[in-house]
């Protein structure tokens, strides 16, 4: 199946550049309420799953023991920004378990704030692994080590009790193997699994209204998501769409996009998991698509659907910041 275009790219009135994609949209129960193009495809979803592989986090009682509150939690689901809030936030979750910087496998790359990025070579300082988007997360997966009494060292690796928690948690959220078949490694060096790309719409549908889970699943879930949607800044950064997204209507809409195309969402109030691959990989083009597909599905608030079409339609601008053209998701998502 060749996925539709849902994303132009206009300059002036031309059409520049196309975005082929595939979008699903479940319910708790599994019935699927929106789909376009190939769903059943397996897709690396990659960093759009954190909340989910954040879930042992909290289930073993790491987050607690440590006082975790919305913000590191937050963090522990983000691919941020690198930004100095993010960088020392990461540094204080590890130092309560009491570990540093050097206890992190995820690997060092510049902050993807441009301003944090200018700041910290203004300063004469390089990045290390507190800088990468990942570094929240992996926080959390040494705060978890550490609580229940696994050795951390090679934690990023499959086998290692940490990842098999985190992996027994994907699949049972999603209703996907996860097996040696699907892996693959992440840009952080953990696993990353592809499964149908409709699975991770069910497993977002079933951690906004926990159906299916235990009592402590179903605490954890809430928290981390809540997480997110109240502190947006650490599970992205300035200027960035998940927090655009999340801002534009506080505790109603859940985002978190990945590399190369991917987004996953939730609508608490509708009980809805949403989950799309731009076929590109073009991020841009994925913000677009997410943004249209939670306008369409919540359409009655008419003030917010308007917002949230702003956010699709983005601007395309010149150097010295005239507008030149847009993004304009097509007929398949108005």
């Amino acid at each position: 199946m060749t996925n539709p275009v849902l994303v132009e790219v206009l300059r002036g009135a031309i059409i520049e550049s196309a975005h082929r994609g595939a979008i699903a949209v479940f319910d708790a129960d599994g019935k699927p309420v929106w789909e376009i193009g190939d769903t059943a495809r397996p897709v690396f979803p990659r960093s759009a799953v954190k909340a989910i592989q954040a879930l042992p986090l909290v289930e073993s009682g790491a987050a607690d023991a440590f006082g975790f509150g919305n913000r590191e939690l937050a963090l522990a689901c983000a691919s941020h920004s690198g930004e100095p809030a993010h960088v020392e936030l990461a540094r204080s979750m590890l130092a309560k378990a009491g570990l540093d910087e050097t206890a992190l496998e995820c690997g060092a790359h510049w902050p993807s704030s441009h301003d944090a990025t200018l700041a910290l070579a203004r300063a004469g300082g390089s990045p290390n692994a507190l800088h990468n988007n990942c570094s929240g997360k992996h926080s959390g997966f040494l705060c978890t080590c550490v609580h229940v009494g696994v050795a951390h060292k090679g934690y990023v690796k499959a086998g290692h009790a940490e990842q098999e928690m985190v992996r027994d948690a994907m699949q049972a959220v999603t209703g996907a193997a996860h097996g040696a078949d699907e892996r693959a490694t992440d840009g952080c060096s953990i696993p990353t699994y592809a499964v149908p790309l409709r699975s991770f719409a069910l497993g977002f549908a079933r951690m906004v209204t926990t159906t299916g889970f235990g009592p402590e699943r179903a605490k954890a879930a809430k928290r981390l998501l809540s997480a997110c949607m109240a502190e947006p800044f650490f599970v992205a950064g300035t200027g960035r769409a998940d927090v655009a997204l999340m801002q534009a209507a506080p505790g109603r809409i859940f985002v978190k996009g990945g590399a190369e195309g991917v987004y996953c969402a939730a609508l608490p109030e509708l009980g809805l998991g949403i989950a799309l691959k731009c076929d590109d990989g073009a991020g841009r083009a994925a913000e677009s698509m997410v943004a249209a597909v939670i306008a369409k599905l919540l359409h009655a608030d008419e003030i917010l659907a308007a917002r949230l079409l702003e956010l699709a339609n983005a601007p395309i601008e010149s150097r010295i910041g005239a507008k030149v053209g847009a993004l304009m998701p097509t007929a398949a998502l108005s």
